[in-house]
């Protein structure tokens, strides 16, 4: 199960500007959707590249869907130099003005609820601004984010604050993010608290049998293994051998849809699957970029293959400001950072940046959750191609085809180290 939260938290005090508050030019929605999602794509892989290489021995798991909404929220009252930061982050450029930005996120959350009505499958995502109610709001901020908007009296009930944050991501999260923050992480200095909790649940449309799941060894090396529970199944998936990445890429859909025979998703788990190579893998990551991505995705055929992958469950929790400094992320945790949009009477910058996300993946499907605070291939063909087997490291990804959102992604290194 993977849940995916993302918090900012302010250690200081944060007009939303006439062109956010003001009635803007309204482009076609769908396109500014299709828009902001790229963008999404492109800051997913951007986030993996950089975790990956302060991390370049151990298992990834993380959301990017839940950290980009909650920079998406920091985004929405940052002004001056802090806003077109955020803006070069987040790949939002494309939009004129703030207005056309929320009004796709406005959209997508809109349609995400009308999917979640119709689909068997479990994905969604929350997002709150928890602000200390001293903090004068600019006078339609609360017109614009009014849902997600909580006042709270965080400097006299810090400890009560903290227990209600806790709270609420462990209920968006279903109990598996249960103490995201920790005593000392929000103090009576704290004016903001900026989060998004995500919980994905999802039973494989094809799924692998008990019976046949059996201890195999995974290679971490040409001469290092362990053994692991192999799960295993024969059928018809999308597959595409692709060179351009050095790598096979496969497509396990979930099920989306109340039909029994109905073989088409919305949402599937990628595995990109390098040659044995001793630096395949980071020779595959250095290629992978939203258009290889998407192209591999478009290239793919259905084809018979025998498929061997892991069961495996995996927590980590990650500190996200040195992560999003090597993403050009900066200003926001600075004195000088702007805020204006949130508030025009007390400066606000962020002090912390967490990430909690879990996944579990076993016969039935996947569970994954997460949690994210902001405080303030020719040679890598196998010899069978009829054969799909995850016995040394891969990457995967939960992937939106409706959205083309990377909703979860990781790096499956060594299941020694899994926690």
């Amino acid at each position: 199960m993977k849940v995916c939260l993302s918090l900012v938290l302010s250690l200081l005090p944060a007009l939303l500007s006439a062109e956010f508050c003001g009635i803007q030019s309204n482009p076609s929605m769908v396109n500014m959707r299709f828009q902001l999602y790229s963008g999404e794509q492109e800051f997913s892989v951007a986030m993996l590249d950089a975790i990956r290489k302060a991390t370049p021995t151990e298992n990834v798991f993380f959301s990017p869907y839940s950290t980009y909404h909650v920079l998406m929220l920091a985004y929405f009252g940052a002004t001056g130099e802090t806003e077109q930061e955020l803006t070069r982050a987040l790949r939002l450029s494309w939009a004129s003005s703030k207005e056309e930005v929320r009004s796709a996120y406005r959209m997508e959350k809109q349609l995400r609820g009308t999917r979640a009505k119709n689909m068997p499958l479990e994905f969604s995502s929350a997002d709150r601004l928890y602000f200390d109610n001293r903090v004068q709001l600019a006078s339609c901020l609360d017109e614009r984010l009014h849902e997600e908007i909580v006042k709270l009296n965080i400097r006299d009930n810090v400890e009560e604050t903290r227990q209600q944050i806790n709270g609420w991501i462990a209920k968006e999260t279903r109990d598996q993010i249960k103490d995201m923050l920790s005593s000392g992480d929000i103090d009576s200095n704290t004016q903001l608290v900026l989060a998004n909790a995500a919980y994905f649940k999802g039973q494989w449309l094809t799924r692998f049998n008990v019976d046949k799941t059996e201890q195999m060894p995974f290679y971490t090396s040409s001469d290092k293994y362990s053994f692991v529970p192999m799960m295993k199944q024969k059928g018809n998936f999308l597959m595409h051998p692709d060179e351009r990445l050095g790598a096979h890429v496969l497509q396990l859909p979930y099920r989306t849809s109340h039909k029994e025979d109905d073989e088409n998703s919305e949402i599937s788990m990628v595995i990109i699957l390098p040659s044995f190579a001793n630096d395949a893998l980071e020779q595959v990551l250095s290629k992978l970029n939203a258009t290889t991505l998407k192209d591999s995705l478009k290239e793919a055929s259905q084809r018979e293959i025998e498929i061997s992958l892991p069961k495996f469950e995996f927590e980590q929790r990650l500190e996200l400001v040195p992560i999003l400094r090597q993403m050009g992320v900066n200003l926001i945790f600075e004195s000088n950072a702007s805020f204006m949009d949130f508030s025009t009477d007390q400066s606000i910058n962020f002090g912390d940046a967490k990430h909690v996300a879990k996944i579990k993946v076993d016969e039935e499907g996947s569970t994954a959750a997460a949690a994210t605070v902001l405080v303030s291939f020719r040679s890598a063909r196998p010899a069978e191609p009829t054969k799909f087997e995850c016995n040394h490291p891969f990457v995967f990804l939960i992937y939106d085809h409706y959205s083309n959102a990377i909703l979860f992604t990781g790096i499956y290194r060594d299941p020694k180290t899994m926690k």
